[in-house]
């Protein structure tokens, strides 16, 4: 049975007391902390906390803790906090364009009961991979994009998406660069997944290039996206080894599943809300 708890996910300057002021808030209104990790960034002098606690008779309705908190704590330590509640299912979009691969493993993981997860669109460029999700009954949308269309079906987008309510997207190798102001309506919402040799092997064809350059490792890494393409806090990385032995068809094989295993850790983190982003680094915990 899932768990009825919350989540708060904390950020601040560093200064005594915080730790005890957060628990004795959730200790004074009945709360039975299940988990709480911490982490100090000295050379940022910056605190950083997850906690985790039951709701089952706790003494703030859930509507006024966001409130209580802010007024009791948040404000007085010059906090910057987000509440989640775990009963609130995430609702997560899917961008794919023609690849297929990261699309099959994400709704593997979702139709199995891996994530407790809806997925109530899938967007594309292209018509490729409608087929997946009407396998999936999943609801598919075509936006074709040009660049005298692209403000405009952004636009679309970003109405169908709000009129959705998704709480984050996911580009499962979305080959289209996001404009500034689409990234902008969802700040550290968009996970995106790419091959680890950017920027040194960039283009359609890395791992061509990589192979030519005689590479001993390989690998992947899944980011929040930000107008700096492909320099957004990284919530994931995973590689491995190649060898002289390895041919083209090799480095790609072995680089799309380090894709999707990637990309699914980065999700998962995010379902779970372990991700805390700040400045361009993310804290990851545990």
């Amino acid at each position: 049975m899932k768990k009825n708890t919350a989540i708060l996910l904390i950020h601040c300057p560093d200064q005594k007391g915080l730790i005890a002021s957060v628990t004795e808030f959730l200790h004074n209104n009945n709360g039975n902390i299940i988990d709480l990790e911490q982490h100090v960034d000295h050379e940022l002098l910056q605190f950083f906390m997850r906690v985790e606690w039951e709701l089952d008779g706790f003494a703030i309705p859930n509507e006024k803790i966001d409130d209580f908190f802010g007024t009791l704590i948040g404000r007085k330590f010059n906090m910057e906090w987000q509440l989640h509640f775990t009963l609130k299912k995430p609702r997560m979009a899917i961008f794919v364009s023609k690849m297929s691969h990261c699309l099959y493993d994400i709704l593997q993981r979702y139709m199995s009961g891996e994530w407790d997860v809806e997925i109530p669109v899938i967007i594309s460029n292209h018509n490729s991979l409608k087929y997946i999700a009407d396998r999936f009954g999943i609801n598919f949308q075509l936006f074709e994009l040009n660049k005298a269309n692209k403000a405009a079906q952004e636009a679309a987008e970003i109405e169908l998406l709000q009129s959705l309510d998704v709480d984050f997207i996911v580009l499962a190798r979305y080959m289209q660069i996001l404009s500034d102001d689409f990234v902008s309506h969802f700040p550290n919402r968009i996970i995106n997944i790419h091959h680890s040799f950017l920027p040194a092997f960039k283009g359609a064809r890395p791992y061509h290039s990589a192979f030519n350059r005689g590479v001993k490792v390989i690998g992947a890494t899944s980011h929040y996206v930000t107008a700096d393409l492909d320099e957004g806090p990284i919530i994931a990385q995973d590689v491995c080894r190649v060898s002289h032995k390895d041919a083209i068809p090799d480095l790609i094989r072995k680089g799309k599943n380090l894709e999707k295993v990637v990309l699914s850790e980065a999700i998962w983190t995010q379902l779970q809300r372990k991700v805390l982003p700040y400045r361009n680094k993310t804290i990851v915990f545990d």
